[in-house]
């Protein structure tokens, strides 16, 4: 076995170098450079830059109780606004916000002010069920409009919000509701995934039975599939019936920086699941930057994040960065194998998407489909749109990224 190893750079073109927001190595060796030279100066001009605040920091780093450092602890402001009001502020209220296209094919455009006020809506629902800020709900939801739109009302309420995937068991999301002392769950009659329905209410009922889930008072339900679902009387409330007659407008909870917005649970595969909690301030501000660094996020672009809310990436990629930065986005119901192993390169084409962002396994996955069947090559396909791709989730092999590089990105 030889130990040689290969270094490939590949450059991107000038044009997109000159045009980007971190221009070249030069351009991030600066930002590396002021980082390193006053880091608290760096950071805080950023968070005044990419966030609006309604109170204002004074201190941008709170080292007096280390390791438990706090960022901009005297700010206030809130996650949802910095969302969808700013936007809606600044002209974008008829920008498209949201792409969703269902595991059947069908698409639904959402505007930035749809959005706002569908979000307020559920808030105000949310609210009315005695649900207020510090508060912890679970979303047990497909994914959907709505489990972007309870992701945002939670935040807009001051509830942190903790996400449980839609795949995992009754036994997992009951301990995970017991572990967050969850007051509320918002769940589906069930999913489609692959051209199939497959329940979630059932699974939701089962996890509320087992025991340790006597914090929750409300279940809120989503109408997906038709399922037909028992509903408790007292507890289970049809998502449609609950915002049918709330108002539009919904005053934000203005929250302290460090306010926990969510809380992930780790995957529990080599022990119990440890829930990781998320702070507003700190945790937005890093959303927005790599949208802008990483991404390079530009206001035509049409970006896709083909992860699940369930995971961080789906938080970050999906619900909060690209919103936060008034961006265009999918949302994707299904399997990328389903009703093809096209239906990425068709979903790019359709919708022009600038920027992809999908995960190593998927690629080796649609190469391996792409070999068997060329009429699912993304050569079949018009893929001109593509201005960035990444992955994420694992590290990308060699073999795959040059695929990928090549029949995806066209060099």
């Amino acid at each position: 076995m030889s130990n040689e190893q290969q270094v490939r750079i590949y450059n991107p073109s000038e044009e997109m170098v000159k045009n980007a927001a971190v221009s070249g190595m030069d351009g991030y060796r600066a930002l590396c450079k002021e980082a390193e030279d006053d880091y608290e100066g760096y950071w805080g001009r950023r968070a005044k830059e990419l966030l609006d605040w309604k109170e204002p920091f004074t201190q941008v780093l709170d080292q007096s109780n280390a390791p438990f450092f706090k960022w901009f602890a005297d700010g206030k402001l809130n996650v949802s606004y910095n969302c969808l009001d700013r936007n809606v502020n600044n002209g974008l209220g008829d920008k498209v916000a949201l792409i969703f296209e269902a595991d059947g094919g069908e698409v639904i455009r959402i505007t930035y002010k749809d959005l706002l006020a569908r979000v307020s809506k559920f808030a105000n629902a949310l609210r009315g069920m005695g649900v207020k800020k510090g508060d912890r709900v679970i979303i047990y939801l497909p994914m959907s409009i709505e489990g972007v739109v309870a992701m945002q009302a939670c935040a807009r309420i001051g509830a942190t919000h903790s996400i449980v995937f839609g795949g995992f068991s009754a036994q997992a999301l009951r301990d995970r509701i017991e572990d967050a002392g969850a007051v509320a769950v918002i769940t589906s009659d069930g999913q489609f995934r692959g051209g199939k329905a497959l329940p979630l209410k059932p699974i939701a009922d089962e996890a509320l039975s087992l025991g340790g889930c006597d914090s929750v008072k409300n279940v809120i339900v989503v109408k997906r599939t038709g399922a037909d679902v028992a509903m408790v009387a007292g507890r289970d409330t049809w998502y449609h019936d609950a915002v049918a007659n709330q108002s539009e407008t919904c005053e934000p909870e203005w929250v302290e920086a460090e306010h926990p917005l969510f809380i992930l649970y780790t995957s529990g595969s080599t022990g119990k699941p440890k829930g990781v909690q998320h702070s507003s301030g700190g945790y937005l501000l890093q959303a927005v930057l790599s949208m802008k660094y990483t991404f390079d996020i530009k206001p035509n672009d049409v970006y896709w994040c083909t992860a699940d809310i369930g995971w961080v990436t789906g938080h970050t990629y999906i619900t909060y960065g690209p919103l936060a930065c008034g961006a265009t986005e999918i949302v994707f119901e299904g399997v990328p194998t389903y009703p093809d192993a096209g239906r990425f390169w068709k979903m790019i084409q359709d919708h022009k998407v600038s920027i992809f962002y999908t995960a190593p396994t998927a690629i080796r996955s649609l190469i391996k489909a792409a070999d068997n069947n060329p009429a699912v090559h993304p050569k079949q396909y018009d893929l001109s749109s593509l201005r960035i791709l990444g992955s994420v989730g694992e590290p990308i092999n060699p073999a795959a990224w040059e695929w990928y590089y090549e029949n995806v990105g066209g060099g």
